[in-house]
């Protein structure tokens, strides 16, 4: 009896498991695959009327394709925009390449940040902390260092933040560029990952809109919505909204307790706000440096380790979403309730190719081009098929620890996406900025409790 039962679910369980993969195709066909044919409709808004943003691009280090990651913010179509790049450190390498695009790019208003306050145990919240209170408008754009995007991409942006009330992010969807010199294991096999099921998923799941799905590769949203969060998931409304320390800390260093941050923002912008969220039609392309096996390994442990802090329920049914372990349930189950008539084998095989197939449809949709040689895309589907039938071990690996290495710095994971760091952390609320360097402002001395100090100039 109990056989039969298993039988049975395991058949429910992969038709949601093929109708959440068929919507997030055909999400990722309706949403993508004809971007490239849509230009930019210019209304008749009068130039004056259109709202300035602030791109807050937080840098540590050298990225893959940097300097062409950051170029593609100077370009952007959009008649009103500054530049702030936030950086932890003085001597950071990161801001040669800036200053060479400033240079190049003299009419672009560009500000740079440089140093960090300390509000919580996430670097990045850290980093962005003085970047996001000289902001000069109230829209926010904040895009990784190793991203890099179309032109067209803020003018879409905005209309989709603008275009009705109640939106309160505008998100991309990542997308990972690998030039053949960084095309190591670990590289094919996170871009196999990137432009195939996890692109299918995030699509499907934005597509469902049942909870707010968020990654933090490039975010628009406002910073007067920003600084009414506080991280608790409860409506507004229902908030003890006296100041700290009698009410809740609200605002960035709310979510700079945890490790995916850009998850727990959104997450608060669709609870506490009651904002919802658009997946946009352009594509946060994530530029992929040399990865190797065991980096790539660590790297997806790391976030099913975040995801199980955060949401353990999920994690733990995480291996049954994906095809390899799918696959089996169903044939077999298939199988028996056949009476042995059905090959188990031959279910699987013809169910793995669907899924090739679809998989592969997602990332021509993605790329909007096909792949440049037989030799690329057999050797992309040799990636694929390795990261499918590595998703449980890692899995595996990754379900039983609550440690990860986050860019250098060893961090455990607690309750709720909370992280500490493994060693000795500074005290919050201390300061470390140093400096904000920009173009045509007015300079002005800041005390111990203010902002640091705003110098005009474009030099370091």
């Amino acid at each position: 009896m109990w056989k039969l039962v298993i039988a049975y679910l395991s058949v429910v369980w992969y038709a949601i498991f093929f109708i959440v993969g068929l919507l997030g195709w055909r999400e990722a066909r309706k949403r993508y695959f004809l971007r490239r044919n849509t230009p930019i409709s210019h209304n008749a808004t009068p130039m004056t009327d259109i709202e300035g943003v602030s791109i807050i691009r937080p840098l540590k280090g050298l990225d893959p394709n940097m300097y062409e990651n950051l170029e593609t913010t100077f370009t952007q179509i959009y008649p009103k925009f500054e530049i702030i790049f936030s950086v932890a450190e003085e001597d950071d390498p990161c801001l040669d390449v800036v200053q060479m695009l400033i240079d190049k790019y003299p009419q672009v208003d560009v500000k740079l940040s440089i140093g960090e306050e300390i509000v919580g145990v996430n670097p990045k919240i850290n980093n962005m902390m003085t970047a996001f209170r000289i902001a000069k408008y109230d829209i926010l754009w904040v895009i990784d260092s190793n991203v890099q995007v179309v032109p067209e991409t803020l003018m879409r942006s905005v209309k989709s933040l603008t275009s009705k009330p109640g939106i309160g992010v505008v998100h991309h969807v990542p997308y990972a560029l690998v030039s053949e010199r960084d095309a190591a294991v670990g590289t094919q096999l996170e871009q196999a990952f990137l432009n195939t099921n996890h692109a299918k998923m995030y699509i499907a799941l934005n597509a469902l809109a049942i909870d707010s799905c968020v990654m933090g590769k490039s975010n628009l949203y406002r910073r007067s919505h920003i600084e009414q969060i506080s991280s608790s998931r409860v409506p507004l409304s229902k908030q003890n909204l006296l100041p700290p320390p009698r009410g809740p800390v609200r605002g960035l260093p709310a979510v700079a307790k945890y490790a995916a941050e850009d998850a727990k923002i959104g997450q608060a912008i669709w609870h506490e706000l009651g904002l919802s969220h658009i997946l946009d039609v352009d594509v946060a392309a994530n530029a992929l440096g040399p990865m190797s096996f065991k980096a790539y390994v660590e790297r997806r442990a790391r976030w099913i380790r975040v995801r199980k802090a955060d949401v353990l329920a999920a994690t733990i049914l995480e291996p049954l979403t994906e095809s390899v372990l799918a696959g089996i349930l169903f044939s077999n189950a298939l199988s028996y309730l056949s009476g042995g008539r059905i090959s188990a084998i031959a279910v699987f095989a013809i169910h793995w190719c669907i899924v090739l197939s679809i998989d592969l449809d997602v990332r021509y949709c993605l790329a909007s081009t096909p792949f440049s040689s037989w030799h690329e895309c057999f050797t992309f589907i040799l990636a694929w098929a390795g990261r499918e039938l590595l998703a449980f071990p890692i899995w595996l690996y990754a379900i039983f620890g609550n440690e990860i290495n986050w860019r250098g710095v060893k961090y455990r994971m607690l309750r709720n996406g909370e992280v500490e760091r493994s060693s000795s952390w500074s005290r919050v609320g201390s300061p470390r900025s140093s400096q904000v360097a920009g173009s045509g402002h007015s300079s002005r001395t800041a005390t111990e409790d203010q902002a640091p100090l705003l110098r005009p100039g474009h030099s370091l």
